[in-house]
């Protein structure tokens, strides 16, 4: 698909945040707990942040856990706001959420992964911000579908919500992995390419899981173009109500702050850019040269087809699948790929074969 047709007006024309050359952190706890807590955290983040992010609504996998303080909550923000001046910025989940949200005069909102996974409360959700001027900042669903996280940020336009940004927070998924959610970088990079002044965070507190990966992820992040980071900081991590492992001191957020080597997206070194597009002209045909490996591919599976059909022959044959499989990870090894990744390729070129061989 092509870039989409949202409309939507980029973040330097917010008038939120007057330095966007520098990424845009927001931060502060998972959960807003106490008042003091919400506003020693705010106090300690003040001149490292942008904005103040807190959950007061929490929608927790299983019940009898903290599900936050509730409406109350919001009078803490607004003190902040106040207080310190700081941009604040809570999660929704319902329409009664945001009456609440935009009669305290909060700044900004997000919207949760279970929720965005959700047409109807998408719905629901977008029907309550018709006419309200607001940035809304959408987070992927739980699993790695590009279309229900454009369908998302498509529903809130649709009601004029055009300060639009995303927050990528990774996917759930099965198996075990170092990261709580997996990142899935691809999935991001497509949205941003359908929509290229969309602002996009990443959320490292989400995907890592563990307070100790949190570095790298942000670094990842910056090495990909993000934008900035949506973060979680307690003023005492150790002791929080949800997610303590994944939170860390506003201490520790500065270090992390101070440690990122942010990149440029393009240079005007001519020797650079000779290079480049020396080693790009290279890249081209040799995706020339897959792309015909992969036609000349496809019409022996087509003779393959053609001659099961004739001999009354299953299209699936597992056993074939299993030797190629085998095969292809040990010449993966061999030649210094990653086994994991050409065993995905290979089961979309497998499938692709089988859905030639049904037609």
């Amino acid at each position: 698909m092509g870039e989409s047709s949202i409309d939507i007006i980029k973040v330097s024309e917010w008038g939120f945040f007057p330095d966007t050359s520098r990424p845009l952190i927001i931060s502060g706890p998972c959960s807003a707990e106490t008042e003091n807590q919400m506003v020693e955290t705010a106090r300690a983040l003040k001149g490292s942040v942008q904005a103040v992010r807190a959950g007061i609504w929490k929608p927790r996998t299983h019940p009898g856990c903290f599900e936050g303080v509730g409406s109350r909550g919001l009078e803490w923000l607004v003190r902040i706001r106040k207080e310190l001046g700081m941009k604040v910025i809570v999660e929704v989940a319902n329409p009664a959420h945001i009456e609440a949200v935009l009669k305290a005069g909060l700044d900004m909102i997000w919207i949760g992964t279970r929720t965005t996974t959700n047409p109807f409360a998408m719905q629901d959700i977008s029907e309550a911000l018709r006419g309200v001027d607001i940035p809304v900042f959408v987070k992927n669903p739980i699993n790695p579908d590009v279309e229900l996280w454009m369908g998302a940020l498509e529903r809130l336009n649709m009601v004029g919500i055009k300060k639009l940004a995303a927050i990528h927070r990774g996917f759930s998924f099965y198996e075990k992995s170092k990261y709580r959610n997996i990142p899935k970088w691809q999935v991001p990079i497509e949205i941003k390419r359908r929509i290229p002044d969309l602002l996009m965070l990443c959320d490292p507190s989400h995907i890592s899981g563990k307070r100790e990966y949190i570095a790298e992820i942000s670094q990842q992040a910056m090495d990909l173009g993000f934008d900035g980071l949506f973060i979680e900081s307690h003023i005492n991590p150790e002791c929080a109500l949800s997610d303590a492992d994944q939170q860390i001191s506003p201490i520790e957020l500065k270090k992390i702050i101070a440690s990122l080597i942010i990149k440029n997206s393009d240079s005007k070194n001519s020797e650079y850019v000779a290079k480049i597009e020396e080693l790009r002209s290279q890249i081209d045909m040799l995706d020339d040269n897959i792309i015909a490996l992969l036609s000349a591919r496809m019409r022996v599976v087509e003779k393959i087809g053609q001659s099961k059909k004739y001999n009354n022959i299953t299209i699936l044959q597992p056993r074939r699948w299993e030797e190629i499989l085998e095969k292809i990870s040990a010449s993966a090894i061999e030649k210094g790929l990653d086994k994991e990744f050409v065993a995905e390729l290979y089961k979309l070129i497998h499938q692709a074969s089988i859905d030639r061989q049904s037609e």
